[in-house]
């Protein structure tokens, strides 16, 4: 009767029934993904993405079996399609590597390379210092737009204006070697 009246608490969106069950559930499923992946982190991943669709899809269904068995067997099939995914992303970069090391690359692709390099420089100088500065943090840091403005402590508008401008000048100045 209790379990029941949790699922239907679940079902219109109480959270406190999803901590609930999180509380009851949360370490088996835990323990399984971790035992599958070997990873803490994909561990947790997998059990917070198990929770979630258990809170946001009505795919439990009590007649089929127990909630602790369904929640394991979703956790194991995710866990499983985790492994499979990884292992698959290795090979096809296995395979890439192995490619890329039988090509040496030739006095002309150096050549290309060198020139291209050259007129980027070139015309990341023609920026205004703002608009360079902006882009350099993108592309060489990795940096979101939002980082950036925090970082250069101004607007996130006056960031996305700056890289818009920049880019648009970039592209213009590159074009004719595209």
């Amino acid at each position: 009767m209790l379990f029941r009246l949790l699922l239907a608490s679940l079902r219109a969106g109480q959270i406190e029934a999803l901590r609930t069950l999180y509380q009851r559930y949360g370490r088996l499923v835990y323990t399984l993904s971790r035992r599958i992946l070997h990873s803490d982190e994909e561990a947790e991943e997998i059990t917070q993405d198990v929770f979630l669709t258990l809170w946001h899809k009505d795919a439990y269904k009590s007649s089929r079996g127990s909630l602790s068995r369904y929640l394991v067997v979703l956790a194991r099939s995710r866990s499983i399609d985790r492994l499979r995914s990884q292992t698959s992303h290795r090979q096809r970069l296995h395979k890439w590597h192995l490619m890329m090391s039988d090509v040496s690359p030739t006095p002309l692709d150096i050549a290309t390379l060198t020139e291209r390099g050259e007129r980027t420089r070139q015309a990341l100088a023609n920026l205004s210092d703002k608009e360079r500065q902006v882009i350099e943090i993108a592309y060489y840091e990795g940096l979101s737009q939002s980082e950036i403005a925090q970082r250069l402590n101004i607007p996130l508008g006056t960031v996305k204006s700056r890289s818009r401008q920049a880019l648009r000048k970039l592209r213009q100045a590159l074009q004719a070697h595209l």
